[in-house]
């Protein structure tokens, strides 16, 4: 802090920087003593050169030669350091307009269809190293996957404090990732941006998109996902996908996951709060709202809940592979169960996975007890701060909790 804070009166103290920022124009006396000095160096240099010459000219091209791989070298630091490679703008496809009653449909199911085929976007915020890079990602026991708006500060520093941040849980590494795109316009876009640079600062935690941030962009940002993690993780062992808004028991996860692989046999996991035999709601209403123009079927595949999942790295891998050949749907739980569809795999229901809340039967009880939640691995969904005093509570040492004579 200045010592003359603005509005305080008193004298500023001189800027020694003064002769070398703006030369020796000012000052006759230094004037004088730089000429003194650079003729002293150039007779140095002189000499320097008449003794030595023999030593100068033998190593002349080594110097050089070091020099140009030095260059080489800082350029491609500069290179590898900028993950952010200019992608073309993605152009609207105006031949959806011939779809039939396309002139009807809402906005935003327009904007999709115009921009369905937009796949790559540029990459604003990026943690290329977080898995320690793609040969040693295989160190990563779990990656946590959290879905976050830019305007969910509150919820992403709760989480950092409390079931999202990175440690080893027995004896394994459980690593964090908040993904997001971006929101608002001018001056509001240009301030969200800065609040996620200022955590990524200090957190290494956030990859962002240039992309707005919407509900029907949710599958657009899972497959970003997918595609950074093919490239910077791919030997991650589990994942776990899911809301910032849910309480989700970590620990648990660990020690389900370490007991599947222990069992081995299969690599497929794909396990939440699964949903079957429904369809797409054709209420334009809705906020889930998908007409035929979109999806023909009257059936979904089975899918989980996008509330918050568990998947391993193998799973993730089959996932993005087929999402190539099937078109963008707006519900990003429905396209995850496509892609499994199509790859020929099952989602699995585990009673752990509460997407849907718990429901606490009876008005006398805390519906906040830990007890509730101690075997839980998710429950969607809490505010912050319910979240913060959950997470404490259920790591009580103190905690004792006899058994329910109730079903959660």
């Amino acid at each position: 802090m200045s010592k003359f804070p603005v509005g305080r009166p008193g004298k500023e103290p001189p800027d020694m920087t003064e002769g070398f920022v703006q030369g020796f124009g000012k000052r006759p006396f230094q004037r004088e003593v730089c000429a003194v000095t650079s003729a002293m160096v150039g007779t140095l240099m002189l000499v320097t050169l008449f003794y030595y010459s023999d030593d100068l000219s033998t190593s002349d091209n080594k110097l050089q030669i070091d020099i140009r791989n030095y260059e080489c070298h800082m350029l491609s630091s500069v290179r590898e350091s900028s993950k952010i490679d200019p992608i073309p703008r993605c152009e609207r496809n105006i031949s959806v307009e011939q779809i039939q009653n396309f002139s009807s449909l809402p906005t935003n199911i327009k904007d999709l269809l115009y921009y369905r085929h937009c796949r790559h976007f540029p990459m604003l915020l990026d943690v290329p190293n977080k898995c320690g890079g793609a040969n040693a990602s295989s160190d990563v026991f779990l990656l946590l996957v959290i879905k976050s708006s830019a305007v969910n500060y509150d919820r992403r520093e709760v989480l950092r404090k409390t079931w999202a941040k990175e440690r080893l849980s027995n004896g394994v590494w459980i690593r964090r990732i908040f993904i997001s795109g971006t929101m608002g316009t001018g001056y509001e876009k240009k301030r969200l941006n800065q609040l996620l640079k200022l955590e990524q600062s200090k957190y290494n935690d956030i990859i962002q998109w240039d992309f707005k941030d919407t509900f029907y962009n949710l599958t657009l940002k899972q497959m970003l996902f997918l595609e950074w993690m093919e490239r910077n993780c791919p030997q991650a062992h589990f994942l776990f996908n899911g809301d910032d808004d849910v309480f989700a028991n970590t620990d648990n996860m660990v020690m389900y996951l370490q007991n599947f692989e222990r069992k081995g046999g299969r690599k497929h996991l794909f396990a939440g709060h699964l949903i079957y035999n429904v369809g797409p709601i054709r209420s334009p209403q809705s906020k889930y709202y998908v007409p035929e123009q979109l999806y023909e079927s009257k059936l979904y595949p089975a899918y989980c809940g996008g509330g918050g999942f568990l998947l391993s790295g193998y799973t993730a891998s089959v996932i993005y592979a087929n999402s190539h050949s099937i078109p963008i749907l707006p519900i990003d739980d429905v396209y995850m169960g496509m892609c499994l569809a199509r790859a020929g795999f099952k989602p699995e229901h585990h009673l752990g996975v509460r997407t849907a809340g718990l429901h606490v039967p009876g008005k006398n009880v805390d519906e906040f007890d830990p007890c509730f939640f101690k075997e839980m691995l998710l429950v969607h969904r809490m505010l912050s701060g319910e979240m913060y005093t959950l997470w404490h509570r259920i790591h009580d040492p103190d905690l004792r909790c006899a058994p329910l004579n109730f079903r959660l």
